[in-house]
């Protein structure tokens, strides 16, 4: 993975992540929009511009791609190279996790709770 992705791509924006999420399965912009909605009970909404300007850099970088068309929907599956962001994304969300739980421990035990 070069400098120009990780610059870019890591950490991910939820735009980001979410697409490449949904895209372990194929599907096109809007069916993205729908399961991402689904996913976090309607607290995010992707517009389609943020959607489709989103589509566009991630293929030209690579991160999915196009494999056809369906009644003018394109349709997209995520890269090795999305994965491999993907997974770093994951690898860091984790992290934050992981720490948080670890602080709010100590916080719990330093207050005798």
């Amino acid at each position: 993975m070069d400098a120009h992705i990780r610059k870019v791509y890591v950490p991910m924006t939820e735009t980001g992540f979410y697409i490449l999420l949904c895209l372990q399965e194929e599907a096109h912009g809007y069916g993205i929009v729908q399961r991402v909605e689904a996913l976090t009970r309607g607290e995010i909404r992707l517009s389609p511009g943020t959607m489709y300007g989103s589509l566009s850099k991630m293929e030209k970088d690579g991160l999915i791609q196009f494999l056809r068309e369906e009644e003018k929907r394109k349709i997209y599956r995520i890269t090795s190279l999305g994965r491999q962001v993907l997974e770093l994304e994951q690898k860091r969300i984790d992290r934050l996790y992981r720490n948080m739980m670890e602080v709010q421990g100590n916080e719990i035990h330093k207050d005798g709770v």
